[in-house]
């Protein structure tokens, strides 16, 4: 079967520009626009006039009589009509003739040419290594070599719409040149050579994806990673080639990340992970665009692997975000800016952590529970986000299968042990303990349109984190019989708001699977291999857009009242009964969550299988 956050994994992939902070400079724009210490910044240097029109206002010198219509030498015989000399128009007449002639010849781009390019590129290399060694103390020696080696990297860029020649990029060893330069000496060489880097990687480059496994094999076995890293420490941002530098190493990250197989290989560079982690806490207003890059990445690390979500939870990560979020209470972020970047990551980064038993643990000793509550009552922007934090917080998190000391899976037939006490259930516990309730409540029962944009992934949460307290608080236990007195209240009205709402979750659904019925029959008629692939390529719109993950939730929800209470029960059914329906539908919601071709994890299967069974006692 496939797992839910297989479906779902995934990652912002488009692919951003880097922003030079000079070009927002007023200053900047102003010296771009002298040409010399005498020109105008307020308008071109040449006027466009457009051809038969005549500019009557035209600044300058008036053209020489009748230039426009006969050439002709001056009184002194130097120029001619057209303004040039005479050497310069029998140049150009010899140019003009040689074009007629000859043909420029178009460049083809092949192994030969390749080699030709490497063996320059690995010359100036050389040449400049042997400079820099012969007159370390003499720098104006050895800088024409540096200019040289400059453009010979430069030059690289063009493999980017070649990547057929990657292979032999590679064999002929100027991959691994390239990247014994981002140890150069001068950072400026570094900085280019790791641009050029980012522009072999990227994406975008239109080649087959053995030929990028290649050229990126390569490169890190020579060692990239470690080398992007130790230049972090090189960088001073408040150097604009720096910021550059930051950039596109990060940007090479993310690259290799798009990659599932080189997720754990980037995680394990300890050091990269401290230095990511410390580079998201440096104070900046308005938050620059390499801070918001180097939460990205984070975010895809953690939602890509359960080992780096560990390795972050073990450097002090959960803290971290938490400190990193809590300004965002009363502060909301600008309007698309990068600060609303900023703080979606590390909600996401956040989220993928407290899946962890460790990060539940961790959430707890930080007080994030009371933080996200804040964050609900005051209703900000980061209300949604601190609802997806608690539902992902709340639900159970089963531990990853033992393995032995070859690293092979081994099974068990004994049954799960009890959840610890430091993780779901402690996280539910805490939140009523924290009184949070209340503003879950209020917030459930409030209409949809007097809620914030966000009121549908709202709703979704809130469903989400009943179902997780329904299932993990103790029974008989005080915080439980609040909760159950919290649906009980006012006569029933939120077992009411439940039943609404899964009158419109279940003609969502219809609606969507009316729509993908023929389709669905075309898969039917071709096999059941063919119909269960058919569900799963439309399984996670299905739960998203037609809305069956929040219908799940409400019939688990209504399952367990039923289950708990008698009133409830039959507010349930009297519920259901106005629209024909019984627990009978409740109870298949249930089941063909059991039967989906999703993958339930052991400890909600055995939950689901009890409320289904309950259910068909017929109480």
């Amino acid at each position: 079967m496939t797992s839910i956050e297989e479906l779902f994994k995934s990652h912002n992939s488009a692919k951003r520009k880097f922003e030079n902070p000079s070009e927002a400079d007023p200053t900047q724009a102003y010296k771009s626009a002298k040409l010399h210490p005498n020109g105008d910044a307020k308008r071109p240097a040449q006027a466009a006039v457009a051809d038969g029109e005549a500019d009557d206002d035209e600044a300058g010198p008036s053209l020489p009589p009748d230039v426009a219509d006969e050439p002709g030498d001056d009184e002194d015989g130097r120029f001619f009509g057209a303004g040039l000399e005479e050497n310069a128009k029998d140049a150009m007449d010899f140019l003009d003739a040689q074009d007629g002639d000859e043909a420029v010849a178009e460049e083809k781009y092949d192994t030969a040419w390749l080699r030709r390019l490497a063996l320059n590129f690995e010359k100036k290399v050389s040449k400049n290594a042997t400079l820099r060694a012969k007159y370390e103390a003499d720098p104006p020696k050895f800088m024409e070599s540096e200019a040289d080696l400059d453009d010979a990297i430069k030059g690289l860029s063009i493999l980017s719409e070649h990547p057929e020649l990657y292979d032999e990029f590679v064999s002929c060893g100027a991959a691994t040149k390239l990247v014994e330069l981002l140890a150069h000496d001068n950072t400026d060489i570094a900085i280019c050579a790791i641009e050029i880097v980012s522009e072999l990687t990227d994406e975008d480059v239109a080649g087959e994806q053995e030929q990028w496994d290649v050229l990126v094999a390569a490169l890190l076995e020579a060692d990239l990673l470690s080398l992007l890293v130790s230049n972090f420490s090189r960088f001073n941002e408040s150097d604009t080639a720096d910021v550059s530098g930051v950039y596109h190493s990060l940007s090479v990250i993310e690259n290799l990340l798009s990659q599932p197989a080189h997720t754990d290989l980037v995680g394990q560079e300890s050091k990269l992970l401290t230095w990511l982690l410390n580079r998201i806490q440096q104070r900046e207003k308005p938050t620059s665009q390499n801070k918001q890059y180097t939460s990205e990445i984070l975010s895809i690390l953690t939602q890509s692997s359960r080992p780096n979500r560990n390795r972050v939870i073990e450097a002090n990560g959960v803290e971290i975000f938490l400190t990193q979020l809590a300004p965002y209470r009363r502060d909301d972020p600008d309007k698309d800016s990068s600060d609303e970047e900023y703080m979606e990551n590390l909600f996401n980064c956040l989220t993928s952590l407290v899946d962890e038993p460790p990060g539940k643990s961790k959430f707890l000793e930080a007080e994030g529970v009371e933080l996200c509550l804040l964050m609900v009552r005051d209703g900000k922007t980061a209300k949604s986000r601190a609802l997806k934090v608690l539902d992902h917080a709340c639900g159970y998190a089963e531990e990853p299968p033992a393995t032995d000391t070859n690293g092979t899976t081994t099974t068990t037939t004994t049954p799960p042990p009890a959840p610890p006490t430091n993780s779901a259930a402690a996280v539910c516990e805490r939140l009523v303990s924290a009184r949070g309730l209340k503003p879950l409540f209020s917030t459930f029962a409030k209409p949809a349109k007097h809620h914030h944009a966000d009121a549908p992934a709202s709703t979704e949460h809130i469903l989400g984190i009943f179902a997780s307290l329904l299932r993990s608080l103790p029974g008989n236990s005080a915080p439980r019989y609040r909760l159950l007195a919290k649906f009980l209240e006012a006569d029933f009205q939120k077992i009411a708001r439940l039943l609404a709402l899964r009158r419109d979750y279940t003609a969502r659904l219809a609606s969507f699977d009316a729509r993908l019925a023929e389709r669905r029959a075309q898969a039917l008629a071709a096999g059941r291999e063919a119909l269960e692939a058919w569900e799963l390529d439309n399984v996670a719109e299905r739960l998203s857009e037609g809305g069956l993950y929040c219908l799940e939730k409400v019939d688990v929800v209504l399952a367990w009242l039923v289950a708990e209470d008698e009133g409830a029960r039959r507010a349930v059914q009297k519920g259901l009964a106005d629209r024909d329906e019984g627990l009978q539908d409740v109870r298949s919601t249930l089941r063909a969550q059991l039967d989906g071709v999703l993958e339930v994890q052991r400890g909600e299967r055995e939950m689901l299988e009890a409320l289904v069974g309950f259910l068909d006692d017929g109480r």
